[in-house]
């Protein structure tokens, strides 16, 4: 029992569907595993063993019926902290919400259950997953367990370190900046950043989201396997009429040329020689697979980024200012008004004129991702950044947001990316990301496939400081 969280959401769903390992022998199992490594690292911050433990005997006693629990059959998840879970209160990191209590499900978790996934645990997010760091004075620091030294990224910085450190096999996370992309690079995994529309969302413990949040913002999955993030989208995406934006498309689309676009630094942002190595090798490894791979330009980055500025600081500052201010949380103060500052005020003139530019720049790369149906690119322009590196001066903050351009653009365009590991540079994590078109996710974890295939397999890590 000791091994099973070494297994990945594939492996375990097979072994328990064959009944080779019981899903509460691997619930078990992980219970055990965050009893032992969680207090090192911080990234599971609400437990409910008992309701783990019952989940998982749903499971078995599914399976000794006769039935198919759903392809995450037994497969141990933890859940972001932003989102609603029944029965736990969504922080979002605030001491401000330490007492919401959700009602119901968010659509998110009714998929995961209605999958057969057992959820095992919540993670830490920093305040108002306004970071790509995992730090708040509800919850504490989370730390990157495979190096402490950096940070395990964020937004979904918890999930990241839980799947890392063997505490679940699959971590849900959400995205509206880089927030799974980022802490799957940090913690050397895999994450994908559905289509806008794929999986359905909605919080029934707060008001709807504002325009920016409701065109940006995504759940999806992190995990060690390309094989893990295919199964977790299938089960996450199923439909949800709570979600107005959801969108029934199907899971794979059709026939596609393995065509692939390289592009090192997009609108001649800085990239450091361990990434651009890192891209370059990703590149031959997708020749080696028969793919064909062009050095290029790609679209606009930079103007999205401006575009996600603008459409999320619209937000925060209409929604937000007032509890930034009530939580008064060092970092995210720090970040709002750094990121205010620079989005500038956004009236109604400028928020109009940003998503009359959105639509434009959707279309340019709607017609570049159809002649390269994969764009490979930096997930960032720097290795993992060093812990609380953001907050440590406002010339350090400006450096993050310059690495974290691809990260802030993405969400704009409403395109799929995921963030593929491919091994390790100067003892952090380096990896590469993919990008591809609308509701296309198979190409990308096609592709991941074979950069997988060829070359790092992301395995747990057992935090070994002391």
């Amino acid at each position: 029992m000791s091994q099973i969280w070494n297994l990945t959401a594939s492996e375990i769903a097979t072994a328990v569907r064959s009944k080779a390992l019981s899903a509460t022998e691997v619930t078990k199992a992980h219970l055990q595993r965050i009893a032992d490594v969680n207090p090192t690292v911080n990234a599971v911050v609400q437990e409910f063993p008992e309701d783990a433990l019952q989940a998982a005997r749903q499971v078995d006693e599914a399976i000794a019926r006769g039935e198919d629990p759903g392809v995450l059959c037994g497969v141990p998840v933890t859940i972001k902290v932003n989102v609603d879970q029944e029965g736990q209160a969504t922080t979002n990191g605030l001491r401000l919400q330490e007492n919401l209590v959700a009602q119901h499900d968010s659509p998110v978790v009714s998929n995961i259950r209605k999958a057969g996934g057992v959820i095992i645990g919540r993670t830490n997010t920093p305040a108002f997953s306004l970071r790509w760091f995992t730090n708040n004075n509800l919850h504490g620091q989370t730390l990157n367990p495979r190096n402490k030294a950096i940070t395990p990224g964020g937004s979904s910085g918890g999930a990241a370190a839980a799947v890392a450190a063997g505490l679940c096999a699959i971590g849900h996370g959400t995205d509206i900046a880089g927030s799974i992309r980022y802490p799957a690079y940090a913690c050397g995994l895999h994450g994908l950043r559905p289509t806008f529309g794929r999986i359905p969302a909605y919080n029934a413990s707060a008001p709807d989201r504002f325009i920016g949040a409701q065109i940006m913002a995504v759940s999806g999955p992190i995990a060690r396997s390309i094989s893990d993030i295919g199964i977790s989208l299938a089960a996450m995406a199923a439909p949800d009429l709570r979600d107005p934006w959801y969108v029934s498309a199907p899971m794979a689309g059709g026939d596609y040329q393995k065509r692939a676009a390289l592009t090192i630094a997009p609108d001649g942002m800085p990239v450091a020689d361990e990434v651009r190595a890192a891209l370059f090798d990703t590149a031959e490894r997708l020749k080696a697979a028969g793919w064909i791979v062009e050095e290029v330009a790609c679209p606009p980055m930079r103007l999205a980024a401006e575009i996600n500025a603008q459409l999320w600081m619209a937000d925060t500052q209409f929604g937000a200012r007032e509890m930034i201010e009530r939580e008064a949380e060092p970092d995210s103060q720090f970040v709002f008004e750094h990121m205010t500052r620079d989005a500038g005020e956004v009236g109604f003139d400028t928020l109009m004129k940003s998503l009359q530019a959105r639509v434009a720049l959707v279309r340019q790369w709607e017609l570049f991702l159809k002649d390269y149906p994969v764009l490979i690119c930096p997930v960032s322009g720097e290795l993992p950044f060093a812990q609380q590196q953001d907050v440590s001066s406002e010339d350090a903050f400006a450096a993050a947001m310059e690495a974290q351009l691809i990260q802030r653009a993405l969400p704009v365009i409403g395109v799929p990316a995921l963030s593929v590991a491919t091994g390790e540079a100067d003892h952090r994590p380096v990896g590469v990301q993919l990008i591809g078109p609308r509701f296309r996710e198979d190409i990308l974890l096609a592709a991941g496939q074979d950069i997988e295939n060829a070359g790092n397999v992301p395995v747990v890590t057992t935090p070994n400081w002391a």
